[in-house]
């Protein structure tokens, strides 16, 4: 098979750094304390994108804040427990961005400085913690007041919505404040079927998430994304790069929009969260920014980031490096500061919703990656609760409701710890040895005539 290697080896390098080489440096934002706390949020403002459509240059987008003048709209308060947390963020974000374009254009591999910072963030390993962080993320999908926004604790009084003006279409989804100021939460939409957003978030999905462009095979009848399908099982590298890179809007809009928010709160920590395509999205953005991100159902994102060149978190001695597994998929990234969360009757971040027959397939989305950046919280509910895979238990109200605030009766969970101890929520684990696209060869396939001639503009 003609592995994509070389495309990993032009991403800049990743060191391995010993883990007791450093000691991780405090980030001076907001308030910080060695125990752990409770963190409330709410909602006062809107948070919107100046423009509807998507410029040919999302650097220019501008952000819009406002006031929420309609105080009857009822908001709820979110009580959440943080805890110390060790993230690898960039020494310069703007390096990063340089490193990008120089293995881009130049198939050069420009080493990026790492720095272990201690933060403040999501205790994911608490019950009512991840909930919350669910149903903030479910709220991404409606607005206060709406049938579908879940209610929240009553303690986040600071909240706004960002890309819900009449003609947006795009992405899409709420900003949570707690008071003070001292944590931030960015929460992203994910796919909608229907709806103003409908097409842009099925064009996203079949871009980032399938083997090449969305062509499954000789009995797809839908429209391709990009055009780097060589013949049968075969998809050009460079093309297909370039398609991601250039046409890859959601995560262009999301970088500018991080880097508008971390201006507007220089002093705030910023967690990000997201369902499927949405959550795909924070752990892009959150792996690019060096900022906690929490993904529930989401496709596998991995080998996008090694697509859109994204450079990862070093490694440590607690994961030592393993190159690109024999068919050429990157290896995974355990430092990235990035926690998945799915159960396992979802076909949809496992990869299996494909094939002809299925439900994916037959709506035309060509969800076929399933490797996941950072670690991921799996919920074993074929197993404990008998579920068969659906599609249909894709949705945010299923893990939220049956699946992460589930309550067990004395005796019962998720899973056994080491210590014999009954678990609320399953541990989180490295997907090792995970294997994307292994049907598919990748190369230089298309002459450059080819590439000039592609298209993969926005149907």
């Amino acid at each position: 098979m003609l592995v994509s290697g070389l495309l990993y080896t032009l991403i800049p390098l990743i060191s391995l750094v010993s883990a007791a080489s450093f000691k991780p440096r405090r980030e001076d934002r907001g308030t910080h304390q060695d125990e752990e706390q409770i963190l409330s949020f709410s909602l006062s403002q809107e948070y919107k994108l100046e423009d509807a459509a998507f410029p040919d240059n999302p650097s220019q987008t501008k952000l819009q804040v406002t006031d929420i003048v309609d105080k009857t709209i009822p908001t709820s308060i979110i009580s959440l427990k943080a805890k110390p947390t060790t993230i690898w963020r960039p020494r310069d974000a703007g390096a990063v961005q340089y490193a990008r374009s120089r293995s881009l254009k130049h198939s050069e591999s420009v080493p990026v400085e790492w720095e272990p910072i201690e933060i403040i963030g999501p205790d994911v390993a608490d019950r009512h913690t991840l909930g919350q962080l669910a149903r903030m993320t479910g709220n991404a999908y409606a607005l206060p007041g709406q049938k579908n926004w879940y209610d929240i604790d009553s303690a986040w009084n600071t909240s706004f919505p960002f890309g819900w003006e009449d003609a947006a279409d795009g992405f899409r989804g709420h900003i949570f404040v707690s008071p003070m100021n001292s944590t931030v939460i960015l929460s992203i939409k994910g796919t909608t079927l229907q709806g103003p957003t409908s097409k842009k978030d099925k064009f996203n999905d079949n871009l980032l998430f399938s083997c090449c462009c969305a062509y499954v095979d000789f009995s797809w009848i839908f429209k391709t994304v990009c055009n780097c399908h060589h013949k049968k099982f075969q998809c050009d590298n460079t093309c297909l790069t370039e398609a991601l890179v250039e046409d890859s809007l959601f995560y262009n809009v999301g970088v500018n929009l991080i880097s508008n928010l971390t201006a507007m709160y220089p002093k705030s920590t910023i967690w990000l969260v997201g369902h499927s395509l949405g959550g795909a999205l924070a752990s892009l953005l959150g792996t690019t920014f060096g900022l906690p991100a929490v993904a529930f159902e989401s496709p596998g994102e991995r080998l996008a980031a090694h697509r859109l060149h994204l450079p990862l978190p070093p490694l440590t001695s607690s994961y030592p490096f393993s190159p690109p597994l024999l068919d050429g998929s990157p290896p995974p990234s355990p430092n990235a500061p990035v926690t998945h969360v799915y159960h396992t009757a979802d076909p949809i971040p496992q990869g299996i919703c494909t094939g002809v027959g299925s439900a994916c397939v037959a709506g035309g989305f060509a969800l076929e990656t399933r490797c996941h950046l950072g670690k991921s919280i799996v919920y074993d509910t074929v197993t404990k609760l008998g579920w068969k895979a659906d599609v249909r238990k894709h949705p945010i109200r299923e893990i939220i409701i049956n699946v992460v605030e589930k309550i067990w009766d004395i005796g019962l969970g998720w899973e056994v710890d080491e210590r014999g101890m009954i678990r609320d929520v399953p541990a989180a684990r490295v997907e090792e040895e995970c294997v994307d696209c292994f049907k598919w060869e990748f190369g230089n396939f298309k002459k450059k005539a080819d590439l000039l001639g592609r298209t993969g503009t926005l149907p």
